[in-house]
């Protein structure tokens, strides 16, 4: 005869606190040419963002009026 397994759950508020993984020592990431590249391409659409979002703010504000 199987013996059954009684499973209790326990929320995260009420658990012992688990150890973090310590982050000294780790280097840089290896990346591919392709993510290294995507990752380039999405900071440079960010920059490009934050500028059109800065011209148009100040268009909004009257400073390219003549």
């Amino acid at each position: 005869m199987a013996t059954q397994q009684i499973y209790q759950v326990i929320h995260p508020l009420f658990d012992e606190p688990e150890e973090k993984c310590s982050v000294e020592g780790l280097g840089r990431m290896k990346m591919s040419p392709s993510v290294r590249w995507s990752l380039f391409a999405l900071q440079a659409y960010l920059v490009l963002m934050f500028l059109v979002l800065a011209y148009h703010m100040l268009d909004l504000a009257g400073v390219f009026r003549r």
